[in-house]
């Protein structure tokens, strides 16, 4: 089966960041899309709206700041951009061939040159990003785009938020030239809504003003699409009404649709509206349980450490303060060090279900864990305990 593509969505996009009319001008400040795990953020990012922009003659730069949630996001960012800047200064790459061919642009023999080593960026004594990028941008004489996915990792660590900062500092020096030959756009997407929201709210990070928006997920035309797919391959289908509702119910995440899709063939060709919703429910819940078992297999402490960290919807503070430490204590019928909950902590966080929102505060990376944790936790009652 092909993929299904949302090229109008994506040339929408890509027109409004680089060819925007007076209401979109404030996109030029960034954008943040944010939208629940596999809904298809990542992909539509790299099968649709990456092309598009290129298509308009920019230069996109992508980074996953989920790909090592160990590593400096800045580090990640850097790598990433140094990349990019490789693929300009080699002739042959695609992207010279593809500005070239938009542009016109007179590519020298060894490529496109820079006044700094590639090597030296990110480091103390090479170029600030800021230079870099407007080098790009001056050099290139075409718009770059920076797509960070998994934004809100930058939250956990200063570095992070010095990232944004020099990010912020590119914005500013490029984007207001009044005879620029491109601008510098940056685009944030995440998983966890609150989180990303809040680089463009509070005052004190670097892109608050930013537009922020929701994730625009899969509709009833991916639907209606998915179901022309397997019908032509034979196999049997509900009706466009019951299936657009179980995907709904399966928080417009595809996999666990075709998965549904896959369930439903054993039902004959009456049942098939009856009990798809069933199995929608089903697979939902399941794929809960599949998320609690990560932290129950760490053990009772973690249950303990995840449960503090998810009464607070904002973030926790002292984690690893006395008090928490004795309720731990409690909650799993013995004395328990600072150092054993630190070491919990930090499994809790290499699985990525729990992240520093900032110094000393940390909350459940994944809201749809968090969510899935108190509906549990109700089911179980009271004296269920952890």
């Amino acid at each position: 089966m092909s993929y299904f593509r949302r090229q109008a969505l994506a040339e929408q996009m890509a027109r409004q960041l680089l060819r925007p009319g007076i209401l979109d001008q404030g996109l030029r400040s960034g954008l943040f899309l944010s939208g629940s795990r596999r809904t298809g953020k990542t992909t539509f990012l790299q099968q649709d709206l990456m092309p598009a922009l290129e298509a308009h003659d920019a230069v996109v730069i992508y980074v996953d700041l989920w790909s090592d949630i160990q590593a400096d996001p800045g580090a990640l960012v850097h790598a990433a951009i140094r990349n990019a800047l490789q693929e300009l200064q080699t002739p042959t790459s695609g992207v010279l061939a593809r500005l070239a061919r938009i542009k016109g642009l007179d590519v020298e023999a060894l490529g496109i040159k820079f006044g700094f080593e590639l090597s030296e960026l990110g480091s103390k004594s090479g170029p600030p990003l800021a230079q870099a990028l407007m080098e790009v941008v001056d050099r290139a004489r075409t718009h770059v785009v920076l797509i960070v996915d998994e934004v809100q990792q930058v939250l956990a660590t200063e570095q992070g938020a010095q990232l944004m900062l020099a990010l912020k500092a590119a914005r500013d020096a490029i984007n207001p030239r009044p005879d620029t030959p491109g601008y510098f756009l940056f685009i944030g997407t995440g998983s966890h809504r609150a989180q990303v929201s809040s680089l463009t709210l509070q005052g004190k990070q670097a892109f608050a003003g930013a537009t922020s928006l929701n994730y625009p997920t899969l509709g009833d035309d991916y639907v209606e699409y998915l179901l022309g797919a397997v019908q032509a391959e034979g196999a049997r289908v509900p009706s466009l009404g019951v299936a657009a509702t179980a995907f709904a119910t399966l928080d417009h995440r595809p996999e666990e649709l075709l998965r549904a899709l896959r369930m439903v063939q054993q039902y004959g060709d009456q049942q098939v509206d009856t009990f798809f919703p069933v199995i929608a429910l089903t697979l939902k819940s399941a794929a809960a349980d599949v998320e609690l078992r990560k932290i129950e297999d760490l053990g009772l402490l973690a249950m303990a450490v995840f449960e503090r960290v998810v009464a607070a919807e904002d973030g926790v503070r002292g984690l690893f303060s006395a008090e928490s430490v004795g309720a731990y204590s409690a909650a799993v019928g013995h004395e328990v060090t600072t150092d054993q909950v630190q070491r919990v902590a930090d499994d809790l966080r290499n699985a990525n279900i729990i992240m520093r929102k900032s110094h000393g505060v940390y909350c459940v990376t994944d809201p749809f864990v968090r969510q899935a944790w108190l509906q549990h936790k109700v089911q179980r009652g009271p004296a269920a305990g952890i």
